[in-house]
């Protein structure tokens, strides 16, 4: 165990205000600015994720600066430069994949615009994936977690980075003012600097089940929200043409997810059967690591599976899709094919072609009672 003293003072001011303020309350100003406190941790056993908390001017930073040194707080992002070009060169391009996808940054059109152009949630998870991978640093110490974000999207955003830490095995601390990301972000140890105490969870990890949930209901739609997140899609901004079947993903009265089924194949006489395709699958970046696409495809899914003559079928170039779908037992891998695919357009416009795309079929069976 180690024992660490923090102690702030700030200069009190003697102008004939401040003092008559003071004076007001018969408060003792030599007294209200100093901050002292002292708190015995173990920092020193192993350990992926650690949460400095408090609230501001409680004392967090300078006790991370004494701790970590005074420059423990740094600057990893490049505003100008697209994330994934901010990855250490060395790396291949699978493993840029796999870091981004890592920190819930599954989004590819956020991997390769400027990075100013990512929301506070997204930069958040990217200053998260260049830190580990570009610091020289044995503990990777962030300032200000989640400060600037929405509180649900601060949990989700502590389950998919303590994930992605543990994983890679890394060693992060967080400085944080909020409280309601303890039970995602389930830190091996907390210091909390407004009690002035320190609690090892290290042997409460692998069993700690989080109380609290996040509630989301699936809607049918329109098409009018596709606008807003055919941005975060890889393919045409345009929707299939055809019969569509369009359902979104709500947290509350906000929507964070849209999914769509198409009838590529028209129906003839002698058809019994409409073929419907899952795709457009679409998951708010903010909201991305808690496995949310795999859940929205499933159950949207099962609700076209009911319908009556009707089959489901999924095909991706996406290969995290392929491989979370792989894992179900409500889907059935058909085939895997690589040729040239049209994203839009005239097939004959060399510009609307993708060449030697490799793409993934599946059918859906159903939920196994």
């Amino acid at each position: 165990m180690q024992t660490y003293v923090v102690n702030l003072e700030s200069k009190v001011s003697n102008s004939f205000r401040c003092q008559k303020a003071a004076d007001s309350l018969d408060i003792d100003v030599e007294k209200k600015s100093k901050h002292l406190f002292e708190v015995i941790a173990d920092l020193k056993t192993e350990y992926n994720v650690g949460l400095i908390v408090g609230a501001s001017g409680s004392g967090k930073t300078t006790l991370a600066k004494q701790i970590f040194g005074d420059d423990c707080f740094k600057e990893y992002i490049n505003m100008s430069e697209p994330i994934i070009e901010q990855l250490p060169k060395n790396l291949k391009y699978d493993d840029c994949q796999k870091i981004l996808s890592g920190v819930g940054l599954t989004s590819v059109p956020c991997w390769i615009r400027p990075a100013y152009t990512l929301s506070n949630g997204q930069r958040a998870r990217a200053e998260m994936a260049l830190a580990c991978y570009n610091s020289k640093d044995d503990v990777i110490v962030i300032d200000e977690f989640t400060s600037v974000v929405d509180r649900t999207v601060a949990k989700v955003m502590s389950h998919s980075i303590q994930k992605f830490a543990r994983r890679e095995k890394k060693t992060i601390v967080l400085c944080a003012c909020h409280y309601d990301i303890i039970d995602w972000l389930n830190p091996d140890w907390v210091i909390d600097c407004n009690k002035q105490q320190y609690t090892d969870r290290r042997s409460l990890r692998s069993d700690f089940k989080r109380k609290e949930q996040i509630e989301f209901t699936i809607k049918k739609i329109d098409r009018k929200t596709w606008k807003y997140f055919s941005k975060y899609h890889y393919l045409s901004e345009r929707l299939p043409g055809g019969k569509l079947y369009l359902y979104g993903l709500f947290e509350g009265e906000n929507q964070i997810g849209f999914q769509c089924f198409a009838n590529y194949v028209p129906k003839r006489k002698t058809t019994k059967t409409w073929i419907y395709h899952s795709n457009r699958t679409v998951i708010h970046p903010d909201y991305a690591g808690m496995g949310l696409g795999i859940l929205l495809i499933n159950e949207t899914s099962e609700l076209m599976h009911k319908k009556e003559n009707i089959k489901v079928m999924a095909k991706f170039s996406s290969t995290p899709i392929y491989k979370s779908m792989i894992k179900q037992s409500c889907w059935s891998l058909r085939s895997i094919d690589r040729a040239m695919k049209s994203v839009g357009g005239s097939s004959s416009n060399k510009n609307f072609m993708r060449s030697k795309v490799k793409t993934y079929s599946f059918l859906y069976t159903g939920k196994k009672s």
